[in-house]
């Protein structure tokens, strides 16, 4: 009996011990951490020079008994006219040393159009810093400032291994208040805000004008993130910041350091997301993937990626969608052979594509001249014209526009509904080339006889390709 007891109480203890350590995962500071990678953090101010033009004034009589007091008042308060002397303007960011010999990361925002960038450290001395590279895809930018002494840096972290509800701490130069910390929680990961290669995590630490570039550190001092922007209302923190992932960010400022310049994968294709109607337009059994609207000259085309094909996996990774795709194929090396599934005709095929680099221009293939004489029809609420020389100036085309004109298109339709308006170009159907209206009304009866529900569109708005399907009961 007596050995149950113990056996019981045994068990509690333990029981208990594990609830306390439990409840210490809880820093009770953040004051080691801060103490620890503050000599990394920096303030960086910015100095642009800034045209000045005249500004609006009172207007009186020339000759006016007041034009003279007027032109005193307009000439002390900075406003003296066209001939006034450009004027100073500063803008405050933070950022932090990544190397003991001086390399420092922040925002492109936060240095963008200076003629001058001063750092500032936490023990209180400045240095004038150099831009190295920027890469304003991901608002990134490299600064290197010359010390007698090595710097004290900090070192990347891996941002994957963050997880939604871990500790982070923030830290930079809010409103130009100076050094300060803020501690929140992992809120997200994976956001997107408006660039390709944007892969954000979200955070409830404060985060306000002038943290832009900070880190964002996690529990062992290393970086996860730099703080580029916040969701608010008013200007000031309400508890959504977004901070670059490590992940992204040590491969870009890598690239910055050795090259000045980012150096990305190429494919070479235009793409969108495949939809439900699209996937069953396709015969796809699942709705994922890159559908390609457009193949320019380049590595795609010469692998022999056609318009009309989705990607189905890259390098042997799965694609669920464009932005998984684009961001992939960016930190793919150039020059690597990689492997690319795709689906045609109901079969799938895989391709090898050697990269190229993303930051290379990307020329359109040019089309062949068409000479057939314009017709229109109607067709799914829409009413369409075959290409002719007046409607190439008409809509502002190259001459070597072919396809199918949109002339109009009924507000109740399923066309309009999902965005096609008159002067769109209509260049595929049935994912095979439309020059004529008699080849529209074959390709709808083509989707027609082979039982599709949709035939899927390719059509063309200021050079830019989309897929549309349309359902083909309403033809």
């Amino acid at each position: 009996m007596q050995s149950i007891w113990l056996f019981i109480v045994a068990t509690a203890l333990v029981m208990a011990q594990t609830m306390v350590a439990a409840a210490q995962s809880r820093p009770e500071t953040f004051a080691d951490l801060a103490e620890k990678v503050s000599p990394s953090v920096v303030n960086i101010t910015t100095s642009t020079t800034v045209a000045t033009s005249a500004q609006p004034g009172p207007i009186v009589p020339e000759g006016s008994p007041f034009e003279d007091f007027f032109r005193d008042f307009m000439d002390r308060n900075g406003q003296g006219g066209p001939n006034q002397a450009p004027r100073r303007s500063q803008a405050l960011g933070s950022g932090f040393v990544i190397s003991e010999d001086g390399y420092i990361v922040t925002n492109n925002h936060v240095i963008e159009g200076a003629d001058e960038i001063q750092v500032e450290f936490f023990e209180g001395f400045e240095l004038e810093a150099t831009l190295i590279g920027t890469d304003p895809n991901t608002d990134l930018a490299l600064l290197k400032v010359q010390s007698d002494e090595p710097l004290k840096f900090v070192n990347w972290g891996d941002s994957e291994e963050a997880r939604v509800g871990d500790w982070v701490m923030a830290m930079g130069n809010p409103l130009g208040q100076g050094f300060s910390v803020s501690a929140g929680i992992v809120s997200a990961r994976g956001r997107a805000l408006s660039g390709s290669y944007d892969d954000y995590i979200q955070t409830d630490a404060a985060i306000n004008r002038g943290n832009s570039g900070g880190p964002l550190f996690n529990m062992n001092g290393d970086v996860i993130g730099i703080n580029t922007a916040i969701l608010s209302p008013n200007g000031g923190s309400i508890g959504i910041g977004f901070a670059m992932s490590s992940r992204v960010a040590e491969k870009v400022i890598d690239q910055l350091r050795d090259y000045g310049e980012t150096r990305r994968g190429w494919l070479g294709v235009r793409i969108q997301d495949v939809t439900e109607d699209l996937a069953e337009g396709l015969g796809l059994a699942e709705v994922r993937g890159a559908i390609v609207t457009d193949v320019p000259e380049g590595p795609a085309m010469e692998a022999g990626i056609e318009s009309g094909d989705v990607i189905l996996s890259f390098d042997g990774v799965e694609v669920d969608d464009t932005r998984g795709l684009v961001r992939q194929v960016g930190e793919t090396d150039i020059g690597k052979e990689v492997r690319v599934l795709i689906f045609r005709d109901g079969e799938t095929e895989t391709l090898r594509v050697t990269l190229g680099r993303r930051e290379e221009a990307e020329r359109p293939v040019p089309a062949s001249v068409t000479t057939t004489e314009p017709i229109t029809g109607d067709f799914m609420g829409m009413t369409v014209s075959n290409m002719s020389d007046e409607l190439r100036a008409q809509l502002g085309l190259p001459d070597s526009a072919e396809g199918l004109v949109v002339a109009d298109v009924a507000e109740d339709s399923e066309a309009y509904e999902k965005g096609l308006r008159a002067g769109d170009l209509i260049t595929e159907a049935g994912q095979e080339k439309v020059t004529s209206v008699a080849e529209l009304e074959s390709r709808i009866e083509q989707a027609k006889e082979s039982g599709r529900k949709t035939v899927l569109l390719l059509v063309r708005r200021d050079g830019d390709p989309r897929f549309v399907a349309l359902s083909l009961d309403q033809s």
